[in-house]
């Protein structure tokens, strides 16, 4: 009886052969990251809306979470199990991700205008701190968004690069194929 692979080789073995079947999974762990990021972070950026009172920033908080989990519904929906990309839900998607990136680039220049403004600037370092953390989380959250949506637009370029990984098992005896007799007749 031959030896099975077992162990990390094996684990490994079955996650490639999971991403050859759907490599649409690499993007969509990147949109979660994503997503989880912002919404673990969700508190600096009540408490910067909540100290710069901005107009608009905390209606972009608010889309940029709602469209953060409805584009991950989208993205479900645009590739449904053995059948072909749904069209209108992927580009529904990207229009939900790029309103997503807009909202973080104003949130962020509402940050800039309230510590750079002449009149009572806000200091963000010391107990405003949070306010800088607040600017670097949208900056990473924006890189992590485009960084996703490249790879959901990219998917026609590297599903077949990965379906070409040989993730085959050699199992010993299923060189003697042809000898086997099928015929049925019993000698």
């Amino acid at each position: 009886m031959a030896k099975q692979p077992v162990g990390f080789k094996e684990f490994t073995r079955k996650r490639i052969v999971g991403l050859k079947r759907k490599p649409q999974t690499i993007a969509l762990i990147v949109l979660v990251i994503g997503f989880l990021y912002y919404s673990l972070n969700l508190t600096q950026i009540s408490n910067t809306t909540a100290k710069i009172q901005g107009s608009g920033m905390g209606l972009c908080g608010f889309v940029t979470m709602l469209f953060s989990m409805l584009s991950l519904v989208c993205f479900l929906n645009a590739f449904p199990h053995r059948k072909k990309t749904n069209i209108p839900m992927l580009v529904l998607m990207f229009l939900m991700l790029g309103v997503i990136i807009y909202c973080d680039n104003y949130y962020g220049g509402c940050i800039h205008r309230a510590i750079t403004r002449e009149t009572n600037p806000i200091d963000p370092t010391g107990s405003n701190s949070y306010i800088t953390k607040a600017a670097s989380m949208l900056r990473w959250h924006q890189g992590i968004l485009i960084l996703g949506a490249a790879l959901v637009a990219l998917l026609p370029v590297y599903a077949p690069m990965l379906r070409r990984i040989n993730t085959s098992i050699e199992v010993a005896g299923n060189r003697d194929m042809g000898a086997i007799d099928i015929t049925g007749e019993d000698a």
